[in-house]
Parts: structure tokens; C-alpha cells; sequence
């Protein structure tokens, strides 16, 4: 199993430099100048932008970063640099262009809703990328994966694209490309491009209406441009991927405030995933669930390992302990319980339901097949362990379920030092097992008749 929380590739990002501005206020009245809203500014924020925003997210999946780019000689490419320095990022490769202007993005917000953008950029870009490239190839060997992160600014032109793809692959270093325009040409050869369905469309002109038609994007891509993958992201389902075969993933998205920096987030969550050593199938779902919670924040966002995984705790291939360690970094309250829990009945998930209102995060330690034929006898239990841990994962208020297969959970209760221990009402006046250990302990009354006994009794009765 792999550690992604200990897990710290270096991974470089090439493409356009942007600084993302986001201004809030409101809108309640109409000015007396000219037939037009009035925006009241409240508050102001700047954020990485372009492909610092990929930089910014590989930083929160806890990757060190590298950022190959320019900015221009002017107040925003200093502010930018500044940002940079104060995230550790690295920004050797971040080259200042005279003449140039820092591409910044305005973007005005009222209620959260985005009522106007206002672009600053520049057209032209004259720029020795020979040079640049001359400088990367004697540092590429230091890098787990890159990331092209183009958005038709200038930054990766055909020559230079090329160039950083041979490089790549010369040293068996993955190369993935987030694309723009409709020559893809640029791409060919690289290990994976993440385009969205709109721009899979417009670059193959295949209109995507069906599962046949995404199919024929998605291998005219792969085939034409010579790619390990390609990975159509579709929004609202998910996205595909397309290797020996089509397979399809579908979104985990619950609220989207904002689209802004999805495309990020997913090409930063395949190569972290990859660097670490995870295959593309894991690495996507990685992606895909760093999609679904970036779309629900406003504006350009980050997702951290330990928001991922709690959005998604069925990323069955992340440890659960360091995951646990890191939500409880994270400020959440663990709280544990443990049980048989060997037929699922209403008094099971009234108990369960009433322990997670206790914290944010609820662990079962479930009793293995083993350990409950040691406690209960040889005909018990109903259910094996596989089964009961299948349905206690899909209860809305269950986290994490831990199977030990000790006779009580002394030792899993001391690994994980949960903030809160619940046990049932039979134990109310007795010692309970690792109460010297966690902080608070909480008594939940059993549904009255309800139990896995009383079941087995009655099917017994009705023989």
C-alpha cells in the first residue's frame, strides 16, 4: 500500500504564468451615469493563477514543485514572484521578459456569483526559448513527472513543446499536457493530454453526443498524437480515460460553486498520483475526486490530501491511519466505536448515527471473523467480515472501517488516539477497554428489542 501522505515527487510545471484577482462586493443599484450596475467593492484577494495554479495544487497534495514560465518586469509579475517565494515554490526557471505584461485575470464577484472578468495580457512574446530549454535539460533528471500547462498565452509553442516532450521522454520521465487551440500536433508523443469534452471535440471534430462518439475521440486523440493516455474530463460525468480500452469514471461532484481550476486540479492529482508510483486507473480517481472538491469552493482552489479523502474515504488504496493522523491535523474530532455489528439492523445505524454527531470523523473497529467466533462461538458470525465491512462503508455517517482480529481493541484504539470513545448502554458502570486513553468517553442507550439476537432468535422461532 502506498503512503501518498508521505510521498514528496518533484514535479516540474512549464506553461503560462498567471495571477488570478478576485474582487467581491455587490451590486444593488443602478448608477445615475449610465444605464449600468453599481459594484461595491467589500474585499479583495490575489491568488496563483494559470500554471502557478497547477503549481499551487501539486503543493497542497504535498509534492515539491518546480515552475518554468515568464512573468513581465512590472508591479504584478513582482507580486507573482513574491507569491511564489512565500510557498516554496521553486522559480529558477520563472524567466522576466522586458516589454512584457504579467497576464492577471480580474475577476468581480457579487453574492458569489461572477458578473464581469477583465483580462490584462499580452499579445506578443519575444522570447529565447532555446535557452530555456538548454537550461531544463541539464535539471530534468531531477523530476518524477512534468506537467504542460497551456493556455494559448505564449508560454509552450510548438519548437519549445516539442523539445520539453523528447526530453521527457528520453529519460522515461512522464510528460502530461493540459492543452488549448486545435492544433494538438504540438502534443504528439507525450504520455497523457487531459483535454476537456469541448476541446476534444473541437480538436477532432467528433461531436460528442454518446458513448460510441466518445469512444472515437477519445482513441483519434490517443492514436493520432502517439499517447500513452488521453483523458476526456466531462464535466458533470466524470471523465474517461483511454488506454487498452475505454474506461469511464464518473464525477463524485456533489455541489459546484465554481469551475474555475478543475482542469488544474485533475492534471495535478494524475501526476502526483503517478509520481508516487500509483497506476493511471488510481492516479485518475485521485484526479476526480481533487475535481470534486476544488468545484466546491469559490474561485481558483486547492485540495489537500486529507480533504480529498474525506470527500472520497473509498480510495481504498490511501493507508487509513495516515489518513486519520492527517484529518486530525486538520482540526476534525475522531471519534471511535467498534462492534460485531454482524446482522445491520435499525438499532446498528441509530447508534451509529448518534456516535458521529459526537465529531466529524467516525472509525469502526470491526471484530474480524476470527475474533468473533473466539467471542461468540463457532456458528457466529452470520455475515463474514468482508460483507459487514462492505455495508458499514456505505452508511452515510461511517468514515473508516478498520478490521483487527484481537479479542478487544485496545491496540487499534492506541494507534489511531481518537478524541472521543463510544460504547452502548450495556457498558454504562463498567470499565470500558481504552477509555485510559482517549479524552471523552460517551454511553449511547440500544434501540429498545433491537439486536442481532433477537433477529437470530426470531428466524430460529419462524423455522
Amino acid at each position: 500500500m502506498i503512503d501518498l501522505f508521505n510521498c514528496k515527487p518533484n514535479i516540474l510545471v512549464v506553461g503560462d504564468l498567471m495571477l488570478d484577482n478576485y474582487i467581491y462586493g455587490d451590486c444593488n443599484r443602478i448608477s445615475p451615469e449610465a444605464p449600468v450596475p453599481v459594484f461595491r467593492i467589500t474585499n479583495e484577494d490575489n491568488r496563483l493563477g494559470g500554471a502557478c495554479n497547477v503549481a499551487n495544487n501539486l503543493l497542497a497534495l504535498g509534492a515539491n514543485v518546480s515552475l518554468c514560465g515568464f512573468i513581465g518586469d512590472d508591479y504584478d509579475g513582482k507580486f507573482l514572484f513574491s507569491m511564489l517565494e512565500k510557498l516554496q515554490i521553486d522559480a529558477r526557471f520563472v524567466k522576466v521578459v522586458q516589454q512584457y505584461r504579467t497576464i492577471k485575470k480580474t475577476r468581480l464577484l457579487a453574492q458569489n456569483q461572477q458578473v464581469m472578468r477583465v483580462d490584462k495580457e499580452c499579445e506578443d512574446v519575444y522570447f529565447d526559448f532555446s535557452k530555456l530549454l538548454n537550461d531544463l535539460e541539464s535539471s530534468i533528471k531531477e523530476f518524477d513527472s512534468v506537467i504542460l500547462s497551456d493556455y494559448a498565452k505564449g508560454a509552450l509553442p510548438f519548437g519549445f513543446t516539442q523539445g520539453l516532450i523528447r526530453l521527457a521522454n528520453k529519460h522515461n520521465i512522464p510528460i502530461l499536457c493540459d492543452p488549448k487551440g486545435l492544433d494538438y500536433s504540438k502534443y504528439a508523443n507525450a504520455t497523457i493530454i487531459t483535454p476537456n469534452k469541448k476541446e476534444a471535440q473541437n480538436a477532432t471534430n467528433i461531436k460528442i453526443d454518446s458513448k460510441d462518439s466518445l469512444f472515437q475521440a477519445g482513441f483519434k486523440l490517443k492514436n493520432d498524437l502517439n499517447l500513452t493516455y488521453s483523458i476526456i474530463t466531462l464535466s458533470e460525468d466524470g471523465m474517461a480515460i483511454f488506454g487498452d480500452e475505454m474506461i469511464e469514471i464518473p464525477t463524485l461532484a456533489r455541489e459546484v460553486f465554481d469551475v474555475t481550476g478543475a482542469g488544474d486540479s485533475v492534471i495535478a492529482g494524475l501526476a502526483f498520483g503517478l509520481s508516487c508510483g500509483l497506476d493511471i486507473d488510481k492516479s485518475a480517481r485521485l484526479a476526480n475526486a481533487a475535481a470534486a472538491v476544488v468545484v466546491s469552493k469559490v474561485g481558483s482552489a486547492t485540495a489537500k490530501l486529507s480533504e480529498i479523502m474525506n470527500y472520497n474515504p473509498d480510495l481504498s488504496y490511501i493507508d487509513d491511519f495516515s489518513l486519520i493522523e492527517n484529518l486530525k491535523k486538520d482540526g476534525k474530532k475522531i471519534v471511535f466505536t467498534n462492534g460485531c455489528f454482524d446482522i445491520l439492523h435499525r438499532g446498528h445505524v441509530t447508534y451509529l448515527q448518534q456516535a458521529k454527531s459526537f465529531g466529524d470523523i467516525l472509525v469502526i473497529g470491526l471484530n474480524s471473523d476470527s475474533s468473533i467466533k473466539r467471542i461468540k462461538g463457532s456458528d457466529r458470525p452470520i455475515n463474514n467480515q468482508d460483507d459487514r465491512l462492505f455495508l458499514l462503508k456505505n452508511l452515510s455517517c461511517v468514515d473508516f472501517v478498520i478490521i483487527f482480529d484481537e479479542d478487544t481493541p485496545y491496540d487499534l484504539i492506541n494507534k489511531i488516539k481518537p478524541d472521543v470513545l463510544v460504547k452502548g448502554g450495556d457498558y454504562r458502570d463498567k470499565e470500558v477497554i481504552g477509555s485510559d486513553i482517549v479524552p471523552e468517553l460517551r454511553i449511547v442507550d440500544f434501540v429498545k428489542n433491537k439486536s442481532t439476537t433477537n433477529i437470530i432468535n426470531q428466524i430460529k422461532e419462524n423455522k
